[in-house]
């Protein structure tokens, strides 16, 4: 039987709130980078016929322009949309512990509160904006 050759495929769309402002700082190399968590609610009825909610934390990472855009107009409790891949990498915690983090390098990312033309707040750049392999999340 002949091997199957999947596609890569890393693509994640998700819309939620920041829980937080935006943290932007610059790598050794000065290239700028912002994080931030967004919340993401999901209503649903259970077995039992009650509404409940759930809410899903994930951490963002933007890059360059995106980054800087991202920490003078995003604020704790903004609404946004965000397309880009999930990554993980391991960070030393307490103690000397290493932890996994998920996270969404962000490729776009819309601003959902402010009115105006939908695509006017879009921000979004290519993979050649960001500088490598996201200089190792420095």
């Amino acid at each position: 039987m002949p091997s199957t050759r999947l596609p890569n495929l890393n693509r994640v769309m998700i819309v939620g709130n920041l829980t937080r402002d935006p943290e932007l700082r610059s790598t050794s190399t000065g290239i700028p980078v912002s994080n931030f968590r967004i919340a993401a609610n999901r209503r649903f009825r259970d077995n039992s016929g009650e509404w409940r909610e759930d809410v899903c934390y994930i951490g963002v990472v933007a890059w360059q322009k995106l980054a800087e855009s991202c920490a003078a107009k995003l604020q704790k409790g903004s609404a946004v949309y965000v397309e880009g891949e999930l990554r993980s990498r391991s960070l030393d915690a307490e103690a000397g512990q290493k932890r996994n983090v998920i996270e969404i390098r962000a490729h776009h990312i819309q601003f959902l509160d402010k009115a105006g033309e939908p695509d006017e707040d879009a921000v979004s750049f290519g993979d050649d904006q960001f500088g490598g392999d996201d200089e190792k999340n420095n």
